[in-house]
């Protein structure tokens, strides 16, 4: 039994390491490989984000003493400010796209994976908007709520 055990992982693992090299070659992971390079590529887009994290750790400096820092509101406000500028540049939003292409297939593949074992597994996601038929906990566990999938 031992055998046949070992060679069921063998198996496992060998084509979980095909299903990767399929997700690899995938439109979505060319996709988002490409738009990181040319994020990665905009000079604007960099100088932005630099400025971004010293301005975050300015903010987190404020929000020790919170609404009594004397900078509280002024940092607060250039934060919002330039994370706002940067979400609005093509390079980054070209890059969320993909990003959020390329989680929702990860998210699919683990869903399907996690379906196949049992359907009250949950799956992790950046995405609340994915993980739509779960209820309550989503266990359907001591707590008593009921995981209701769609039909």
């Amino acid at each position: 039994m031992e055998a046949l055990e070992t060679a069921d992982i063998t198996q496992l693992l060998l084509e979980s390491h095909e299903l990767s090299t399929m997700i690899n070659q995938s439109r979505e992971v060319s996709d988002y490989l490409l738009a990181k390079r040319r994020m990665e590529a905009d000079v604007e887009a960099q100088r932005l984000l630099a400025l971004f994290e010293k301005k975050k750790e300015q903010y987190e400096d404020v929000q020790r003493f919170g609404k009594y820092h004397p900078d509280y509101d002024h940092i607060s406000k250039e934060v919002r400010e330039l994370k706002r500028t940067i979400e609005l540049m093509d390079s980054v939003q070209a890059f969320k796209r993909a990003e959020d292409a390329l989680d929702e297939l990860l998210y699919q593949v683990s869903r399907t994976i996690a379906d196949a074992v049992s359907e009250t597994i949950k799956v992790p996601s950046n995405n609340p908007f994915l993980e739509v038929h779960s209820s309550g906990c989503g266990t359907g566990g001591s707590c008593g709520c009921s995981v209701k999938r769609p039909s």
